[in-house]
């Protein structure tokens, strides 16, 4: 684990973990808080403890708000920058060195039509329209974000965001927005670590696309090793170049990472995010939701998956429950329920993955609370190069289909999460009644929300039966 630059405040990402969540809970539900202090392993029994934060908060906006704001305070009360506290870690004082920036004009026209890749072809006008429909129908994504997603159809003007700049922590992440938007001649800033691999990549998707790139560098130069910046090692640098930058800025966080240093990466973008809007309110700040995650979600999900589970093989499911002792296929949420809550958490991930995906909703809901433009979507599984690499995962997601989730390649679903980010940005609509509802507003789950079982109770079968497909 790192010792300079952002860190945690002990050697245990877990014990740090567990005391910020018991922080969180406190004021709103002692007895939630009490148990988190008292689970004794972490790494199987967060699971619980992260479904009783979000339950928590439903039903009272102040107590959602509460957890979120109490759980960022813990953190960055926490979590050091070298020899000071997190918060401190922006100060002036704290500056040993000065970004250039390097900008790169596109050559390419830009769009002025959305379009979305989607097996092996490019949807467009009705064909797009057909296919969020299907989705629709199929419980892949919500209404509501079909709703989105056809209303930047309609306003192709808006693909360029004209008078923002998007700066895109990890522009080089593959769920991130950064080619979309430059194909649709937007503004943006590529942020992301100085290995010539990745400056490399977004340096040619640069000069490819229809927009406009601006990059931090060391020294002004062609060469692309010059150009990038470590968020958690460069934090001061970064957050003092940034106020520089013109037009009205749209901190987006796309950042991903192993482990501990995701934890340490999310920590990092939120102090940034933190002084960038104090310096500058009307900044907007947008995110990536999982979907492997724990919401609270709407009526209309429920019933869907209901349906499902009443008409599911019970000559299949009854055995399989009599042998595992209940364990596998469990229904997804309690007969007519007026809503649920839909608990994806994935083990193999890791409370690492969970904690640090949970501070990023936190800000989300603290920011729109405090008035902020915020834009947090939820996205659909994707496979991914972090996905692919983990065996038991890769497998669980080529046998997904089977229990009625839809699985995305990378270049669908950051298209798909790029328009929807662009809907949030200019479509003006009012944050909902309570955070989770602004949570399940436009997301594209997959099918996790409306499938008939648990989703964790069906993760081993999914695995059991995608080896056969990753095989083939």
């Amino acid at each position: 684990m790192s010792t300079s630059g952002v860190r945690f405040p002990g050697d245990s990402t877990s014990a740090t973990a567990r005391e910020v969540v018991a922080e969180a809970l406190r004021d709103v539900d002692a007895v939630g808080a009490r148990a988190v202090e008292n689970e004794t392993n972490w790494r199987r029994g967060y699971l619980a403890h992260f479904t009783r934060l979000v339950e928590a908060g439903i039903g009272s906006p102040e107590a959602a708000v509460a957890i979120a704001e109490a759980g960022l305070q813990a953190a960055t009360e926490r979590f050091r920058f070298d020899d000071v506290p997190l918060s401190k870690a922006t100060d002036s004082a704290r500056v040993t060195q000065a970004f250039h920036t390097r900008t790169i004009e596109g050559g390419a026209e830009p769009e002025t039509e959305l379009t979305i890749p989607y097996r092996g072809e490019r949807l467009r006008g009705r064909r797009l329209t057909d296919q969020l429909d299907a989705w629709v129908a199929n419980g892949v994504i919500t209404a509501s974000c079909a709703q989105a997603v056809t209303r930047v159809q309609q306003n192709p003007e808006w693909l360029r965001l004209e008078g923002d700049t998007v700066a895109v922590l990890g522009a080089g992440a593959e769920m991130g927005p950064y080619r979309a938007l430059l194909r649709w001649g937007a503004e943006v800033v590529a942020l992301d670590l100085p290995r010539h691999d990745i400056q490399e990549r977004i340096r040619e998707h640069a000069e490819s696309g229809a927009g406009r790139v601006h990059l931090p560098a060391r020294i002004v130069i062609d060469d692309a090793s010059e150009a990038g910046a470590d968020i958690v090692h460069e934090l001061p640098a970064i957050a003092q170049w940034l106020e520089g930058i013109d037009g009205r800025l749209v901190l987006g966080n796309y950042c991903y990472a192993d482990g501990g240093t995701h934890v340490l990466v999310s920590m990092a973008a939120d102090a940034l995010g933190t002084h960038v809007r104090q310096r500058r309110p009307d900044t907007a700040l947008a995110f990536l939701a999982t979907p492997t995650d724990v919401f609270a979600v709407h009526g209309a999900e429920v019933v869907t998956a209901n349906d499902r589970y009443s008409h599911g093989s019970r000559f299949l499911r009854t055995p399989l429950r009599v042998v595992s002792g209940g364990r596998l296929l469990q229904r997804n949420y309690p007969p007519r329920a007026d809503m649920g809550i839909c608990d994806a958490l994935v083990p193999q991930q890791g409370p690492n993955y969970a904690f640090a995906k949970r501070l990023q909703r936190w800000r989300a809901t603290s920011a729109r609370h405090d008035g902020a433009l915020v834009s947090l979507n939820v996205a659909p599984a994707t496979r991914t190069r972090s996905v692919i690499k983990n065996k038991a995962l890769a497998a669980a997601y080529a046998g997904a289909h089977r229990f009625g989730v839809e699985v995305f390649d990378p270049a669908t679903s950051n298209v798909l999460m790029a328009a929807l980010l662009v809907h949030d940005l200019r479509a003006g609509e009012t944050p909902q009644a309570e955070p989770w509802m602004d949570e399940a507003q436009n997301a594209a789950h997959g099918g996790l929300w409306t499938a008939a079982y648990h989703p964790r109770s069906a993760l081993g079968l999914a695995a059991v039966l995608g080896v056969g497909a990753l095989r083939g």
